[in-house]
């Protein structure tokens, strides 16, 4: 299938806090979002009319519960656009990891049709747009590196944080956010993250003061589902890494190594190492800049 062809990035959590339960149920969230270099591909042709989606996952639907198909359809009809288009997914970023996979599908979907039919819709109108499919689309939008508060929708963007080697791992088994938030909902108290400070470090490149303040209050609750998580960490830090962190309601878990060898030890250790259960793992970076 030729066409139009968007990326779409995977993000990390370098520190997510929770701050309170809204009256609505959701949660008020403080995080550091980064941009890696995991991605999907999407591509998209113009039809008469309607949506399709094909994947090559065998894991997604393809019907109106993919947020591809969610996401295109609002543009449809918030820009009156009666023509369709068929999408094909090429799956990359782990599925139900904590990486934002199906938002940042969501938010290359509209960028594409945005591009696709020349609509002309600027980045601010795309996330005003993409918080009604879900919290993290406005900022898959977006990219880069920024704070995200409220629900996840209130972005500030962020200098560039350093550059450096990234090992990312996700154990084969899938976990609930809702869950995972039901349990930490469960909890009388937790530790929170240093989220300023986070910030401070990533506005001087210092790549230490970074890996010294990675925090995620889900971890621990995840960790209790998926004890492979504390395991994938403990053989992360003995080959090297500076600093490993759960992200998202995970269980993915990435490294941050200042060696790409040390990465590469780490990962081919982790690999072998059946109990750990892993299903993917890739040795990359951060994505500088911001990608809408």
């Amino acid at each position: 299938m030729s066409g139009l062809q968007k990326k779409a990035y995977a993000k990390i959590n370098l520190a997510l806090d929770v701050l309170a339960v809204m009256p609505n149920g959701y949660h008020q969230v403080r995080m550091i979002m980064q941009t890696v270099d995991i991605w999907d591909e999407l591509t998209f042709a113009k039809t008469e009319s309607g949506i399709v989606i094909t994947e090559d996952s065998g894991e997604l639907p393809t019907d109106e519960n993919n947020l591809i198909y969610k996401a295109i359809k609002l543009m449809q009809e918030e820009f009156c656009v009666s023509g369709g288009v068929k999408v094909c997914l090429q799956k990359r970023i782990p599925i139900a990891a904590g990486m934002a996979g199906g938002s940042t599908d969501a938010a290359a979907a509209m960028k594409g049709f945005n591009e696709l039919y020349g609509l002309g819709a600027s980045g601010e109108r795309l996330r005003e747009l993409g918080v009604r499919i879900g919290a993290d689309v406005p900022y898959c939008i977006m990219g880069g590196t920024a704070l995200a508060e409220g629900i996840g929708e209130k972005l500030t963007r962020l200098p560039n944080a350093p550059q450096c080697v990234l090992l990312v791992v996700k154990p084969d088994l899938n976990v609930s956010t809702k869950e995972v938030y039901t349990r930490l909902d469960a909890l009388k108290g937790y530790e929170h993250p240093d989220i300023d400070g986070m910030i401070s470090s990533i506005g001087a490149g210092d790549l230490e003061g970074i890996t010294m303040r990675l925090g995620n209050v889900l971890e621990s609750v995840t960790m209790g589902i998926c004890p492979a998580i504390g395991k994938i960490q403990g053989c992360m830090r003995r080959h090297g890494a500076l600093g490993s962190l759960m992200s998202g309601s995970g269980p993915t878990v990435f490294g941050i190594f200042d060696n790409v060898k040390k990465a590469q030890q780490a990962e081919r250790e982790i690999c072998a190492t059946g109990e750990l259960m892993v299903k993917q793992s890739f040795v990359t970076g951060f994505v500088q800049g911001f990608t809408e």
